[in-house]
């Protein structure tokens, strides 16, 4: 029985994992997040409305427009094209949104 050199099977099994993963990169499969992916859109507070009480909001617009995709509220920004998040509390949980028409009742 002889004994087998383990160094060029471990420096196949690594060099096939550097490889499979350069190659799934490449053609994008494996997407390596940066800190600019996660940037902070805006700020948003929740105003609770109370029956029989105002409050006042600005008549300006914010400049991003939410949708719900698929139970999620997405945001979407105006000015900045191709610039969309999805809205996270301050847990990174998403907030989710319900496909339903909000009754013309509640709004004022």
């Amino acid at each position: 029985m002889s004994e087998r050199n383990p160094i060029p099977l471990i420096l196949t099994a690594i060099g096939s994992v550097v490889g499979t993963v350069a190659v799934l990169t490449y053609y994008g499969y494996v997407h390596i997040a940066k800190p600019e992916d996660a940037l902070l859109l805006a700020d948003y507070t929740m105003l609770k409305t109370v029956p029989g009480e105002d409050y006042r909001v600005s008549l300006k617009p914010a400049s991003q427009v939410a949708q719900c995709i698929d139970g999620v509220l997405v945001l979407f920004d105006t000015e900045q094209k191709g610039l969309t998040g999805v809205l996270v509390d301050n847990k990174k949980r998403a907030v989710r949104c319900m496909e339903e028409q909000v009754p013309a009742g509640l709004l004022r």
